[in-house]
């Protein structure tokens, strides 16, 4: 992936993300999920994002560079993973909620147990756990990893529509439709 395909509004990259891959290199092996369910969060301008009032020692990712790897904590317990994503000089970032395992599902399911399949990567939890992401990723570069760990790689589904809904687990803006989900 390049990182002009990056550098535009984040809605607009949260519904191209549908489709691409996510790339984790562990000590046991590979695991490759394409991305299923994505949400765009913006600047001053969107109530509900991590960026909407000043920069943070928390949010301050979001006010830079597009392809770093923003990771924070909710509940204190569940990381969640975003992908730095706005035009230049712009705020922004695209929450990775979703997503279905392409390769390595005994390594997604050795970090996540036994659970069913439909609830695997099904929330951005469930994903940064199922890929063994934790805080040390935060400010990963995903575009110019020399290590590997975690990289991005373009890509589209095969079938099926993408649904644009009102974000989920917020309590403001939730009328903007920056939900994307692959059905």
């Amino acid at each position: 992936m390049d990182k002009a395909f990056l550098e535009r509004d984040p809605v607009v990259v949260a519904r191209e993300l549908i489709g691409c891959q996510l790339v984790r290199e562990t000590d046991n092996g590979l695991i490759r999920v394409v991305l299923t369910e994505t949400e765009a969060y913006k600047g001053a301008e969107d109530t509900a994002s991590h960026a909407c009032r000043a920069v943070t020692p928390r949010n301050k990712l979001m006010f830079g560079e597009a392809g770093m790897l923003y990771v924070y904590l909710i509940y204190g317990i569940h990381r969640c993973i975003n992908v730095v994503a706005h035009e230049p000089g712009g705020v922004g970032a695209v929450l990775l909620r979703g997503a279905r395992p392409l390769e390595g599902l005994d390594l997604i399911r050795a970090n996540r147990g036994n659970v069913p399949e439909r609830n695997l990567l099904s929330g951005p939890g469930k994903l940064a756990q199922g890929l063994g992401i934790g805080l040390d990723l935060n400010g990963h570069d995903l575009l110019r990893n020399p290590d590997k760990a975690l990289s991005l790689e373009t890509g589209k589904l095969d079938t099926g529509i993408i649904r644009a809904t009102p974000r989920i687990g917020i309590s403001k803006a939730v009328d903007l439709p920056w939900r994307f989900v692959a059905e």
